[in-house]
């Protein structure tokens, strides 16, 4: 029996950031696959093992339990690893990098595809996403983060902080080959980064897996065909 339990689509998207942090610590978990996540999903509140509305979802099953909400997961499974800074600061910065990658997930899906993109739309969120770029530049360099070297907060090895902005960026511009310029021209050092995080043997792994089981996938149906159509 694996450690852990991930139960999300077959999609990288939000399932990707909890994927990639028990990649990186070495930890064993299985993929639920679609039914069993819809089968959580779909139950009656009182009947779920945690209440919740939507994926991602993992199981601890070393300690029996089950954790819900992207941001929640990602608190938990630091905490587990020993990747949340010591320093209260740096841990609040880190929650909030969190926070803010789970904010730029609801924007570049129009809050889970409420509607789709268009050129006019895109054309004006698209100042928005750039200076989302450059809020998680600005943070890496006034902690030491450069093209050649260095973490989002400064710490000596890869942190939460860390995984969650490769699992932001690098998934996106991997999936979305046309919004890589801009995070080059947008946030360099954090485009370094990625690209040297993407090259852990953990990270390798996971991608290598994640690109067989999803294909090109980013986050599926209606709402990325429009992404794709702005982009092209």
């Amino acid at each position: 029996m694996s450690d852990f339990t991930v139960y999300y689509w077959p999609a990288p998207f939000r399932g990707e950031f909890p994927r990639a942090v028990l990649a990186h610590a070495g930890a064993d978990w299985t993929e639920a696959g679609t039914d069993a996540t819809a089968d959580m999903m779909g139950r009656e509140v009182a009947d779920q093992p945690v209440p919740f509305m939507a994926p991602p979802l993992i199981h601890d099953s070393k300690h029996g339990v089950y954790i819900s909400e992207m941001p929640a997961i990602l608190a938990y499974l630091g905490d587990r690893f020993g990747l949340l800074p010591a320093n209260g600061h740096h841990a609040a910065l880190t929650h909030k990098i969190v926070a803010d990658s789970n904010d730029i997930l609801d924007e570049i899906t129009c809050d889970g595809g409420r509607e789709m993109w268009t050129a006019d739309k895109w054309a004006e969120y698209e100042p928005r996403l750039a200076r989302w770029m450059q809020i998680f530049e600005e943070t890496g360099r006034r902690h030491g983060l450069t093209a050649d070297a260095g973490h989002m907060l400064g710490t000596d090895a890869p942190g939460l902080a860390d995984l969650v902005t490769y699992s932001l960026w690098y998934t996106m511009t991997d999936k979305l080959p046309p919004l890589a310029e801009q995070l080059e021209q947008q946030a360099p050092s954090v485009a370094a980064l990625c690209r040297r995080l993407s090259a852990s043997e953990a990270l390798t792994r996971l991608r290598e897996w994640s690109d067989a089981e999803f294909g090109d996938i980013y986050c599926g149906g209606q709402i990325e065909a429009s992404l794709r159509d702005v982009l092209s």
